[in-house]
């Protein structure tokens, strides 16, 4: 009984732990940069279409409004809580994750796509 009582009190320990190994703001971080990097390359690829440039640009305003919105409401369950931060970033790193996949796939379009709205190099 008394190992049990001892696992069970080493285990807020164990979740701290595994929490100090990844730090949501540093993957935001790392993310954000890549999320940048890749829309600064789709960019470049639209820099003879003016109207797809400022396209792109609206539907990377919109989406960061969304991923922000998406962040707060996932976080609403900590609302005024100390891990509130920790759910934003690590959604922020997420979300921003998957849009770099995205702005990556219009940079390798199969030539012909239809659905493509950048050019091949």
């Amino acid at each position: 009984m008394r190992r049990l009582v001892m696992a069970f009190a080493a285990l807020p320990l164990l979740a701290a732990a595994a929490l100090a190994d990844s730090d949501p703001g540093a993957d935001f971080q790392k993310a954000d940069k890549a999320l940048n990097s890749t829309f600064r390359q789709v960019q470049s690829r639209l820099s003879d279409d003016s109207g797809g440039k400022a396209r792109l640009v609206k539907a990377q305003r919109a989406w960061i409004a969304f991923r922000d919105a998406e962040c707060t409401f996932q976080s609403s369950g900590e609302d005024g809580g100390s891990a509130a931060p920790l759910v934003v970033a690590s959604c922020k790193a997420e979300l921003t994750t998957q849009r770099t996949k995205q702005l990556k796939a219009y940079l390798n379009c199969q030539e012909g796509d239809l659905a493509c709205p950048v050019p091949a190099q």
